[in-house]
């Protein structure tokens, strides 16, 4: 009897090491709006139809070149093609060029951001910029906002799979606002591009890995890493479309994180506010969004429009809410006061006028296209 009952306990036990067993694709900077970004996509997309062992596929980012609705809207057909599930991220092509702001990629495929379980783990991806042209990579507000309430419904035991375009150090401004957050969890490792190379990586004691580019460049075809995920390890290969896939390149061990690094931990410097003695805080207010542009202000009212779309009023005396409004769309347009009257553009394609003492709606124009720059009269 009690050798039977051995064997169950094997079996239970084999079978529940390969319930975690899974493969995944994961693709990065397919950059479609280049010479060949289009063609190798597609060739990818095909290539990993034909492989029944994948599960899921992951898209880190600068999925575009230069982030145009053309560019979005083909980029967004190709990768419909994909048989299994996929999730896609921006990058810094689909943001810090784009005509619209960030707007078209939020539009065209649903969010910049996203959070999905498999087989015990927890995929987290989250945004980062430029969501004005040419400015510094940047993990927005929002999306710290946001990762503050996925990792609050994390089980603290849970392990968990970072995923970003930007990798997670100082090619972000705030790149410590993800590491601070993560390392407080089960992060098993974390996934990025933007490099255009396979590299192993370290962010603060987190394990990490750089996917190549999607694009072919000097080769005669493209390819893309395909991530083995067994009961105690993470492996990664790169598959060409048409060939055999590859030799692991990267294997990172998994398990319960234990928080170290070898590396001195940098964090920004704040002395320069001793600099200047005179200049103190009266109040502060910390809006839910990236605000990215220069205030209005009356004798009793600050306002501005936030990156998602939102646009409040403040006290001037002690920063109290007023009033909010929301638009359909990033606002990075400074507000124009003329009057009793606000008005400011939205990445919605509209131009607001709104009461500056209630922030109620006086009037809008539809303009056809993103309003991102700043009002006169």
């Amino acid at each position: 009897m009690r050798y039977i009952i051995a064997f169950i306990i094997v079996v239970a036990s084999f079978l529940n090491v390969n319930a975690q067993a899974f493969k995944y694709a994961f693709v990065t900077d397919t950059h479609v709006g280049t010479e060949t970004g289009e063609e190798d996509l597609r060739r990818t997309v095909n290539d990993i139809n034909q492989q029944n062992d994948l599960d899921f596929i992951i898209v880190t980012g600068d999925v575009t070149e230069m982030g145009t609705k053309l560019e979005i809207k083909l980029a967004k057909e190709i990768l419909t093609g994909l048989k299994k599930p996929w999730y896609v991220i921006p990058g810094n092509h689909d943001t810090g060029w784009s005509e619209s702001g960030g707007v078209d990629f939020i539009r065209e495929f649903g969010n910049d951001k996203f959070t999905f379980d498999h087989n015990g783990y927890r995929f987290i991806a989250c945004a980062s910029g430029p969501y004005v042209r040419m400015s510094d990579g940047h993990i927005p507000r929002d999306a710290v906002v946001w990762l503050d309430e996925v990792l609050k419904k994390t089980p603290a035991d849970m392990p968990i799979v970072f995923i970003n375009h930007y990798p997670i150090d100082n090619s972000l401004d705030n790149w410590y606002e993800a590491t601070d957050r993560i390392k407080k969890y089960n992060i098993q490792y974390a996934i990025c591009g933007h490099g255009h190379a396979n590299q192993a990586m370290d962010f603060e004691g987190v394990p990490a890995t750089m996917g190549r580019s999607n694009l072919r460049a000097k080769d005669s075809v493209g390819g893309y890493n395909v991530v083995t995920m067994r009961r105690d390890s993470v492996l990664f290969a790169v598959k060409k479309p048409g060939l055999a896939i590859e030799p692991n390149w990267r294997g990172i061990a998994l398990g319960k994180f234990i928080a170290n690094s070898s590396g001195k931990i940098v964090r920004p410097s704040y002395e320069i506010n001793a600099t200047y003695p005179q200049v103190k805080q009266t109040w502060n207010y910390h809006a839910s969004a990236n605000v990215v542009l220069t205030p209005a202000a009356t004798k009793k009212l600050v306002v501005f429009g936030n990156s998602i779309g939102e646009v409040e009023a403040l006290s001037i005396k002690d920063g109290s809410k007023k009033w909010g409004f929301k638009t359909g769309g990033a606002i990075y347009s400074s507000p124009v006061i003329v009057g009793n009257v606000i008005a400011l553009g939205s990445g919605d394609g509209c131009i607001y006028g709104l009461d500056l003492n209630s922030g109620k709606e006086i009037w809008k124009i539809k303009t056809g296209a993103s309003v991102l720059g700043t009002l006169s009269y």
